[in-house]
């Protein structure tokens, strides 16, 4: 049964469950999809309704933030841990390699020669003996509203038939480019990974373990981008996470 957060279920399971559980579908012929919400995330579904859709037509719906775990904690109704799609493109990827099946990656930095994708490809292969990398495209800025360019992409995704696409475009571009791939790779996991391309590729750095663990990791995000990321953090997320502890913290009262 998913845990209620201010009106999105959240599946409480832990980041090995979620590799175990993937594995398995791919050994019955089964595909699916994983969404890994946020604060902020959660924010935008609150308000609005194309948003919650998104997140209730997955499979798999992971808190990717501590302050949803403590949240879920506070009402009782605990999810286990944290489930970050930054770290699900590593043990996915260590998971499925044992089976030797192989990953689709779209995102990171479209450079001239050895784009985003293909240099996380590379790191990942090479970290995960007997993963297969069936392709990786790090398409141009805007390509989602091109559609000559998104059928170029989705064409090319369709004949790789991978059995893992991993989809690292921010929230919720990469949701909408799931659906437009989906339903035709029915045999096929997705998963929405944000800017975990990036970090495998080595072309931003993710926070420090001590700062994930302890929910702090939109301030090294903040500190890196403060022009563009103070007003979703000081401005949206930081007032409405708190409203979320606040409310669970009533709710147990009660």
């Amino acid at each position: 049964m998913r845990v209620v957060l201010d009106g999105t279920g959240f599946d409480p399971v832990t980041e090995s469950q979620v590799v175990g559980h993937v594995r398995r579908a791919l050994e019955r012929g089964e595909g699916g999809r994983i969404v890994t919400p946020n604060v902020d995330i959660l924010r935008q579904a609150r308000d609005s309704a194309a948003v919650r859709d998104l997140l209730c037509g997955a499979d798999l719906v992971v808190a990717d933030g501590m302050p949803l775990v403590w949240a879920s904690r506070l009402a009782r109704t605990p999810v286990p841990e944290r489930v970050a799609g930054s770290s699900l493109i590593w043990s996915l990827s260590a998971g499925v390699a044992d089976d030797g099946r192989s990953v689709f990656l779209i995102g990171g930095e479209p450079d001239e020669g050895a784009n985003g994708a293909e240099r996380a490809a590379s790191r990942l292969a090479v970290a995960c003996p007997g993963l297969r990398i069936a392709g990786c495209l790090s398409p141009a800025y805007g390509f989602e509203r091109r559609p000559a360019e998104l059928e170029a992409v989705c064409r090319e995704v369709v004949e790789a038939k991978p059995d893992l696409v991993y989809v690292g475009l921010g929230f919720p571009k990469q949701e909408w480019v799931i659906s437009a791939l989906a339903d035709y790779l029915p045999f096929t996991w997705f998963l929405g990974c944000g800017a975990a391309i990036n970090f495998v590729a080595g072309d931003a750095r993710r926070a420090p373990a001590w700062m994930q663990r302890t929910g702090l990791e939109w301030v090294h995000r903040l500190a890196g981008e403060p022009r563009r990321m103070a007003r979703r953090y000081l401005g949206h997320d930081a007032p409405y996470a708190m409203r979320l502890l606040l409310g669970a913290m009533v709710g147990r009262v009660r």
